[in-house]
């Protein structure tokens, strides 16, 4: 993805050096965390990366009844792993196959142990076998992902537009995406029905009802992707599909995406931890876990540093979007992803009635753009200070596409004039698709030609962010993380460590911890310490 604003600001070398080592310091721990932990959610993702489908006639996964049996036989089983139980289970002739297994562990007919010895090893190996067929599964839609981007070819430009489409019924929400995608898009994200965070479960199957979007489900991601894949024929462009891996089943929700090849996944911890007070040490231990089947799947992660600026002031709190910037590509990379795939995140939040105010915004876009200039920058509309004013939203969205513009932004959500305000007509879609489209092609390559003065307002606000935000990645190394997101330094939001929800779902790892999918997504991931 091209990136027209290298070297603007000329920002120090040595500063830029610095302020990555403080957010590796920083960030260590959290690593040593998750290395250290499990969570009921990522033994789950082992068993759908198995491939574990389905659910009872209740709704309940097979992956949870199948979890919930071996951990009420074997209290401790978290800690090492379900994956030796179950697969023992299966060697010992149990079943003769996951499906049946978990639907007799339902009606407990099956009884777990932890095997020893020669059961052991062949428990062993045969999970090993299973969740590495499941994991070249994946890779085979990585695969068909770049036979169709040579096929089809990509975006006309960059910024990519990115729209959302989510009615709350999968069937409602392909015809509007195949429209939004003849009218421009790029890429369609199918936001998640409003509480799916909370949820400690993945639903089964095509569903027809959520609130404020559309549940996440392997079957409507199977559903959008073949639909967009056929617009994607038509149009003679690949359209890329996004959806949400976060909340209690961020790991499950992972390994689906890469079975159904999604293309991108909004993808941070720390929007479960301040927003949804999800416990932060079980957030951060999936969260490595789904960046690593992300770097596996080829797919691009989405953060979400701009929701700090819907609860913090977006100039007081500006370096602690750069701070978290910088922590979430220290464990990206350390999960195994690469620059191309880090869609770090940064919105248009300033008041708009504030001096300058443009300015400023362009100041922190260009800041984001110059620290990281090989990743595709997610930048975000304004929502904040939308009023209803239909023309003045209509204005200050053409304000946000000219600063992505200006300062090279990777993917661009188009904004809409009654954003935060009410749920958007598809005729506001279709007006401000016709924004975003007139100011990119009337600007083209206009950040060519944008050259901020060395020592003028733009530069140094720019630099007194990056101070800033050093200053408080100090803090952090010295004082750790989790002090930090329990003392509201992100978002104003205060969540400890021994809180939250989904705290029961989390444990230390035992000494004789086995997980394969972990075995192998870690043996492809470089070992070397990122912290350039």
């Amino acid at each position: 993805m091209s990136t027209p604003t290298h070297d603007k600001l000329r920002l120090d070398p040595a500063t830029v050096a610095r302020a990555r080592d403080l957010a590796a310091r920083a960030g260590r721990p959290i690593v040593d965390l998750a290395r250290s932990h499990t969570t009921v959610s990522v033994e789950r993702a082992v068993l759908r990366l198995a491939g574990l489908t389905g659910a009872d006639p209740d709704g309940t996964p097979w992956v949870n009844r199948l979890a919930d049996a071996v951990r009420a036989d074997l209290p401790e089983a978290l800690a090492g792993g379900l994956a030796v139980p179950v697969w023992d289970a299966l060697v010992r002739g149990e079943a003769e196959d996951l499906v049946t297994l978990a639907q007799k562990a339902a009606a407990g007919s099956v009884r777990f142990r932890h095997p020893t010895g020669a059961d052991r090893r062949r428990a062993v190996a045969a999970a090993r076998s299973q969740v590495g067929g499941g994991l070249a599964g994946i890779e085979q839609q990585r695969t068909e992902r770049e036979r169709l981007l040579e096929l089809h070819g990509g975006p006309p430009r960059t910024p990519w537009i990115y729209l959302i489409v989510a009615t709350g019924d999968i069937y409602e929400d392909i015809p509007q995406a195949q429209q939004a995608a003849r009218e421009g898009a790029d890429v369609i994200a199918v936001i998640r029905s409003t509480g799916q965070s909370l949820l400690d479960f993945v639903p089964e199957g095509a569903t027809r009802e959520g609130f404020a979007g559309t549940y996440a489900t392997a079957e409507n991601f199977r559903l959008m992707r073949a639909a967009l894949d056929e617009t994607s024929a038509e149009l003679g462009r690949y359209v890329r599909l996004t959806n949400y891996a976060s909340g209690l089943c961020m790991p499950e929700i992972a390994v689906l995406a890469g079975q159904q090849r999604l293309d991108m996944m909004l993808n941070d911890s720390m929007y479960g931890i301040l927003f949804r007070d999800i416990n932060p040490v079980r957030t951060f231990v999936d969260q490595r876990f789904s960046r690593q089947v992300h770097a596996h799947a080829g797919i691009i992660i989405n953060t979400g540093e701009d929701n700090y600026l819907t609860t913090a002031d977006a100039v007081e709190a500006a370096h602690t979007v750069t701070t978290s910037q910088l922590l979430n590509e220290y464990f990206a990379k350390e999960a195994g992803l690469e620059d191309w795939q880090l869609g770090l995140g940064h919105a248009f939040e300033i008041d708009p009635d504030l001096p300058d105010s443009f300015r400023l915004e362009l100041a922190h876009a260009l800041l984001a753009r110059e620290l990281f200039p090989d990743a595709p920058l997610k930048w975000m509309p304004p929502t904040r200070h939308m009023t209803g004013d239909v023309f003045r939203g209509h204005l200050l969205d053409g304000f946000f596409n000219l600063a992505g513009a200006l300062t090279g932004q990777g993917i661009l959500l188009v904004g809409m004039m009654t954003e935060a305000v009410v749920t958007p007509w598809l005729s506001d879609r279709d007006l401000a698709l016709q924004n975003v489209r007139y100011v990119l092609d009337a600007a083209g390559a206009l950040g060519e030609d944008f050259h901020p003065a060395p020592d003028g307002f733009i530069a140094e606000r720019a630099r007194q962010v990056l101070a800033e935000s050093i200053d408080l990645l100090a803090r952090i190394a010295d004082d750790g993380l989790l002090d930090a997101i329990a003392e509201g330094t992100f978002g104003l939001m205060r969540r400890p460590a021994d809180g939250g929800r989904g705290l029961d779902g989390v444990t230390r790892r035992s000494d004789d911890y086995v997980n394969p999918a972990i075995e192998a997504l870690d043996a492809r991931t470089s070992p070397a310490e990122v912290s350039r």
